[in-house]
């Protein structure tokens, strides 16, 4: 790509452009509403879409770019691991469904006040807590929910303590919140193992967050093959299982009855259900990530790997739901038998929904997710650019919107005197100048200067299309070809709508 977009005027006939229907072609850049859910997706396919009449009209109405739901889906590609912290059961997977709220459905969020708005990421939005330090350059946070957690866990374990050591008195809450503190530490370093692995392979690691019900570490890659896939999953419980270990070794060396020996064996027992829980074979915790990567090897399609391992995360969740509250009121669990329902009962099946439900919902994220890193391809530069006019900055805008009609073009780039596009006309200003003053309102003042990284090649497609667009907040790109000659506008609303179809369409 040619750093200074080139000195080629804006070529008005490109045969490839965004799909618009309806109302949405009455002006550059178009007026149809953005879905909003995968549910509701286009009518023709994104790929082989052309201009449909989708001429620039005086008096047509602009883009609505609605703001993407939150919460919804991962950025493409990302992955994250997550650590259950429980001090009986592990209460979350170690990995994160990527309907976390860290992750949009969609790739841009706009508000539609025509000035350029960013895609952000979500550490942009919510840094995510406390920040603790930046082991091997990965920034760990600590997030509000965790102080919960800690009071919880010092209530529960503390209680524990001092009928095992009744003479501690009040102490033994000061004991329990050393435990708790203690175990989020082993959480961390299962993580770490997760990260580790991951910056091994060159796979970014974005953050590990200490959070309610565990940790998560935020890899914003797919691992390329199985066998990294299988590593990647699995080290987060080997670790879990060799803290165990070493707990169990310096439990021998002390006495089981004192603050030491309880300590260590309930570090022990936390670490054991961690690693025991995360290799349930079922997305989206770790042991289902390694049966994805064996069935992927299998069959040579990742996307068979996920399905396989979602719909046993999805047996397994109800296994959870229903199985949990028998096993401990029968007493299987090392828990004295339950005859009659009491708040213990409803506690567990409480735990057991809760379990279920992120169990369940993460393994349905993790299809969507994968159709997802599946259509992302589809996404090309060239296919969405928009044919456009050259215009000098002094023009008009209503003379303007006729050359862009008469050229079928539906975007404006301003031009100096040598032909040299130096600002894109926005296309959200261009529906907010009322149809009588557009004669004398001139198409500069409507414009946003070109800064380098609004300039994008025609070549790029997929995720690498989306990180560009990421790095520089923009509603308008230029987009040129690989010898420095304009191709056209890109917006980043058409990149939202093929984002959602591609979403919606099945694999």
């Amino acid at each position: 790509m040619d750093g200074s977009g080139g000195r080629g005027q804006p070529r008005p006939g490109n045969d490839e452009s965004a799909e618009h229907t309806g109302p949405e072609a009455q002006a550059p850049g178009g007026t149809g509403d953005a879905p909003t859910t995968p549910s509701a997706p286009t009518p023709a396919d994104t790929q082989d879409a052309r201009p449909e009449g989708g001429t620039p009209q005086d008096t047509g109405a602009g883009p609505d770019h609605g703001t993407a739901p939150d919460g919804q889906a991962p950025a493409p590609g990302q992955d994250r691991h997550r650590t259950p912290a429980h001090t009986e059961l592990p209460a979350r997977p170690s990995h994160t469904p990527p309907g976390h709220p860290d992750h949009p459905d969609h790739p841009f969020a706009h508000s539609g006040d025509g000035k350029g708005q960013a895609p952000q990421r979500p550490e942009e939005r919510k840094r995510g807590g406390l920040l603790m330090g930046r082991p091997f350059g990965v920034p760990v946070y600590v997030a509000p929910s965790w102080f919960l957690v800690a009071i919880l866990i010092t209530w529960v374990f503390g209680g524990q303590i001092d009928r095992v050591l009744p003479e501690l008195g009040a102490a033994s809450y000061l004991v329990s919140l050393f435990f708790a503190v203690a175990f989020y530490a082993s959480v961390l370093v299962h993580e770490l193992a997760h990260t580790l692995a991951a910056l091994r392979f060159k796979l970014p690691v974005r953050r590990i967050q200490l959070q309610f019900f565990g940790g998560v570490s935020e890899i914003e890659k797919e691992a390329e093959t199985p066998g990294r896939e299988f590593v990647l999953a699995f080290v987060g419980p080997l670790l879990s299982l060799v803290l165990a270990g070493l707990f169990y070794l310096g439990l021998l060396a002390v006495d089981p009855a004192s603050v030491p020996g309880v300590l260590l064996a309930g570090l022990m027992v936390s670490n054991l259900i961690v690693a025991a829980f995360n290799l349930l074979p079922g997305l989206p915790l770790d042991g289902g990530r390694m049966l994805r990567a064996v069935v992927w090897a299998i069959t040579g399609r990742p996307m068979t790997g996920t399905v396989a391992a979602a719909w046993v995360g999805r047996a397994l969740a109800v296994c959870v739901l229903i199985g949990l509250p028998l096993l401990t009121q029968s007493g299987a669990l090392g828990s004295d038998a339950v005859d009659n329902v009491g708040m213990d009962t409803v506690l567990d099946a409480l735990l057991a929904a809760i379990l279920a439900a992120i169990i369940w919902t993460g393994a349905g994220n993790s299809l969507r997710m994968a159709r997802l890193r599946e259509h992302l391809p589809e996404l090309r530069a060239r296919t969405l650019t928009r044919r456009a006019v050259p215009v000098e900055s002094d023009t008009p805008l209503s003379e303007a919107l006729r050359r862009a009609n008469a050229a079928g073009a539906r975007a404006l780039v301003v031009v100096d005197a040598e032909g040299v596009p130096v600002s894109l006309v926005r296309e959200a200003a261009i529906v907010g100048v009322p149809e009588h003053r557009r004669p004398w309102v001139p198409v500069g003042t409507l414009a946003q200067d070109i800064t380098e990284g609004m300039r994008v090649s025609a070549e790029l497609a997929g995720e690498e299309l989306l990180d560009a667009l990421r790095a520089t907040p923009a509603t308008e790109y230029l987009v040129v070809e690989e010898t420095g000659e304009i191709y056209g506008v890109l917006s980043a609303a058409d990149v939202e709508r093929a984002f959602v179809k591609a979403m919606a369409r099945p694999s």
